[in-house]
């Protein structure tokens, strides 16, 4: 588990393919710091495994799904990327609840600056919009961060100096590939109310009705 507080920026120093899985290897410091073979660490919040450490950085196996649903697969040797350590059982939850499973991906559309802060609008599919609400917590490239805005096929986020500085959200160009993973809590709720894409929400499906509500007293 993560929180979306990135530790680091680390460099991609070898991607190495051969269909839709392989090897990746990053240059990193300090998430380096207490890190074993099969330890966990978010690479733009996708989780990976360490399967060997090197003096100045690690490298991880890259699976077909990884590809499929994250940014990943576009990505070579050079780019900078978004780095987290799982998070340690007496850390500070700093961000939200962030599993590393990517959901999906996202295009930046838009960089407009607001006094201190600058907002970045993204563009998605339906099905990760229909987890995201104004005001809620939504992970971009494994940076934690609230929705400041919603539309009808995206989604906006406003950006303090700090987060622009220590991670490569502002970085990118307009256009830009992301990658997303709604809220686990959201993701949940909508499972446990027979909301899922193309599951009926009726009283044969499991979920909440207004009986089981009224049942329970509310």
């Amino acid at each position: 588990m993560f929180t979306g507080i990135i530790e680091e920026s680390g460099i991609i120093k070898q991607i190495m393919l051969h269909g839709n899985s392989g090897q990746i290897s990053i240059r990193a410091k300090k998430v380096l710091e207490g890190t074993k073979i099969g330890d966990s660490i978010a690479v733009n919040g996708i989780c990976l495994t360490v399967t060997s450490l090197q003096p100045d950085g690690f490298t991880a196996d890259v699976m077909a799904e990884t590809i499929r649903r994250s940014s990943l697969g576009g990505c070579n040797a050079g780019d900078t990327v978004n780095l987290e350590r799982a998070m340690a059982s007496d850390g500070r939850f700093g961000g939200h609840i962030v599993s590393g499973h990517i959901d999906g991906t996202g295009t930046i559309s838009s960089y407009r600056k607001e006094e201190n802060a600058v907002w970045v609008e993204i563009e998605t599919t339906p099905e990760i919009m229909s987890l995201i609400v104004e005001k809620g917590s939504i992970c971009i490239d494994g940076i934690s961060l609230t929705v400041a805005s919603v539309g009808n096929t995206g989604f906006g986020v406003s950006v303090i100096p700090h987060t622009g500085e220590e991670t490569t959200l502002l970085k990118k160009k307009q256009g830009s590939l992301v990658n997303l993973e709604n809220d686990i809590i959201g993701k949940y709720v909508r499972k446990l109310m027979g909301l899922e894409s193309g599951q009926k929400n009726d009283t044969q499906s499991y979920g909440i009705t207004m009986e089981f509500l009224e049942e329970y007293g509310f």
